[in-house]
């Protein structure tokens, strides 16, 4: 039995949102980890969580436990959703290529393709994500990884606009559970505020992969084909082979939670469920059995629908940008080579993968992750009033360069503020299901917004951007306002809340999730 030596517990009180919870402030030394130590003091884990009290661990066990998981999961987490962007977005590149020419496509057969892609993935999201916690994430995502790999090998051998069309809804109905099916699986390793970061890290890889997709594809239209692939086949066909060797690799290198981790200490095991478990209100298990109470609750959650409202505006502009990079900076240097328009493609792709990195770690510092969506909204609009107001290049190239810079942000904070105000695994596999769902029917509606007969500078595309840049901004804002409202009315209720808990069961207090009385709007 450990000796008292080992253990200190003083009173704390949290931040000042959740200044009605007081509890103990845990210390433990690494030799306070071991398996018998953390046993012999889990009953005491247990009744601080189920006391609505805040229990804190020594920082530095946590800052090496976290440092370990970072080295373990992220690297493959980031090139994983790497190779997502890159199959989804190369389309862009294969059209300049003459994609949608050599398979006779007029009109708005092009903008159609692309609509297939996000109907597929808007009908299933939630249901891969549900099926991604059945699986359990170890197993599910590299087999969706390795299946929209050879999905997009096919897309090289098509040889009219209807097996296009058709490989391309494929690909939506493959690649559908991996951004919410990560950021699912983040929620398994990291605490609310640290999640922000982890997920910034691999949305990163968007702009990334408009980067090196955009260079990649350059040097693919240089080299002489093989077989069946030439010109911009060889884009499908090169760049689908190496997602599906990444997904078959990813099986031995993606570890389903921490209790399956082999690389963790039986005390790093304790250690990392008791973390995730100090900030679930009234829950007893990190990861529970699933219900449909839990489902509703996640897709209820008035954070999860309001945020996935200003998300869906966001996707607007973001995923259109992505799509239709090329064809706007083609518009922009109409006297510049293919290969030349490619790499123009791609530097403010680059200004965006720093800025989308700088956002989640501000927002793990600072704990907040409402106000970063905010402050993303004001600079996007300044873009594409610059596109509406001028047909001057250099004018129109910088915009590219300001749009880009924080359009990816939308891509990372709404999944951990969405994560962050839901108490069960169950809620958060349902509620990030439904918000990146809702996004990406924003995705649909922006493979409309760049039409042909719009060209060359697509007034009409980057007002429609605009106005979705206003209002995911007024959405943003109208939630931060609503969520502090809500809180203070919790705190004047909160012995009458409690009073309601009486008589209730363990289930039943843990079905309540956010609508327990000790709940507070994580801002």
């Amino acid at each position: 039995m450990p000796s008292r030596e080992n253990y200190c517990f003083a009173w704390a009180a949290r931040s000042p949102e959740e200044r009605h919870w007081s509890g103990f402030l845990f210390v433990a030394t690494m030799a306070d980890l071991d398996k018998g130590a953390v046993a012999h003091d889990e009953s005491k884990i247990e009744e601080i969580e189920l006391s609505s009290s805040t229990q804190y661990f020594d920082s530095r066990e946590e800052d090496r436990l976290r440092r370990k998981i970072d080295w373990a999961i992220m690297p493959t987490v980031c090139i994983l959703f790497l190779a997502c962007v890159i199959d989804r977005a190369n389309i862009g590149n294969a059209k300049i290529a003459g994609f949608d020419k050599d398979l006779g496509m007029v009109g708005a057969d092009y903008n159609a393709t692309l609509s297939l892609f996000y109907v597929a993935y808007i009908m299933f999201e939630l249901p891969s994500n549900i099926l991604c916690k059945k699986l359990g994430p170890g197993r599910f995502i590299p087999a969706i990884t390795t299946l929209f790999g050879i999905t997009s090998i096919l897309s090289g051998l098509v040889q009219t606009k209807a097996q296009a069309m058709g490989v391309r809804f494929l690909l939506g109905f493959f690649e559908a559970g991996m951004l919410p099916g990560l950021a699912y699986y983040l929620s398994r390793w990291y605490r609310r505020a640290e999640l922000s970061f982890r997920v910034s890290l691999y949305i990163v890889m968007s702009p990334l992969a408009g980067a090196t997709g955009a260079l990649l594809a350059s040097a693919i239209l240089t080299l002489d084909g093989f077989g069946p692939f030439h010109s911009w086949r060889m884009i499908f066909a090169i760049e689908g082979i190496a997602t599906t060797v990444i997904g078959l690799i990813s099986f031995f290198t993606l570890t389903d939670s921490p209790s399956k981790a082999r690389w963790l200490s039986a005390g790093q095991k304790e250690l990392a469920e008791a973390r995730l478990k100090s900030e679930r209100t009234g829950q007893t298990k990190v990861l529970d059995k699933m219900d449909k109470t839990k489902l509703r609750r996640g897709i209820l959650n008035p954070v999860t629908l309001s945020v996935s409202a200003a998300m869906f505006f966001a996707s607007i502009t973001a995923q259109g940008f992505t799509i239709f990079a090329p064809t706007i900076v083609r518009s922009i240097f109409k006297d510049k080579s293919v290969v030349q328009q490619q790499l123009l493609t791609a530097p403010p792709y680059f200004l965006a993968a720093g800025w989308t990195a700088a956002a989640g770690f501000l927002s793990w510092k600072l704990d907040r992750r409402q106000i970063i969506m905010i402050l993303t909204g004001p600079p996007t609009i300044i873009g594409y009033i610059m596109f509406l107001a001028t047909d001057n290049y250099i004018v129109r190239y910088v915009a590219v360069y300001i749009v880009a810079s924080l359009i990816f942000v939308s891509g990372a904070i709404p999944n951990s503020q969405i994560s962050a105000n839901v108490v069960s695994d169950t809620a958060r596999t349902s509620a990030i299901g439904w918000n990146v769902m809702i996004g990406n029917t924003g995705g649909l509606v922006s493979t409309w917004t760049f039409l042909a007969w719009d060209a060359p500078n697509y007034p009409i595309g980057n007002g429609l951007n605009l106005a979705a840049s206003v209002l995911a901004l007024l959405f943003s804002v109208g939630t931060m306002v609503w969520m502090k409202k809500d809180n203070s009315r919790r705190e004047q209720n909160q012995e009458e809340g409690e009073l309601k808990l009486r008589g209730m069961t363990q289930d039943e207090i843990e079905d309540l999730d956010w609508k327990h009385p000790s709940f507070r709007w994580k801002i």
